[in-house]
């Protein structure tokens, strides 16, 4: 892994990425991040984290066949990579580490 950090949107697009195999991509990760999360983003933000998730080398992706529905146009499908769950896992740890010593000195909070 190459030690970069996740930002907020770059986490979950990462989680839905692998929640949407095989089918991830960024028309139907919009969708998710909408319905799932309540988040709008826009496309264009979701093309750019796309980008540099596969720049750490945390997702990858191919291109799908071609469909009539698209006019001809190819889908690329993004798959999470062992890097990438290896982040979100950390990350996840890190999380549950910081909320389990909250819980602990907070204990009216539960």
């Amino acid at each position: 892994m190459r030690g970069e950090n996740l930002g907020e949107l770059e986490e979950l697009v990462l989680l839905t990425v692998g929640s949407l195999y095989p089918e991830a991509y960024a028309p139907v990760i919009k969708k998710e991040l909408a319905e799932k999360m309540d988040r709008k983003v826009v496309m264009s933000s979701i093309h750019t984290v796309l980008t540099r998730l596969e720049n750490k080398q945390f997702v990858c992706s191919r291109f799908g066949d071609s469909t009539p529905e698209r006019g001809g146009k190819r889908k690329r499908l993004f798959e999470v990579t062992p890097e990438g769950f290896k982040a979100l896992e950390s990350l996840k740890s890190k999380r549950d580490a910081l909320w389990g010593n909250m819980l602990q000195l907070m204990p009216n909070l539960q």
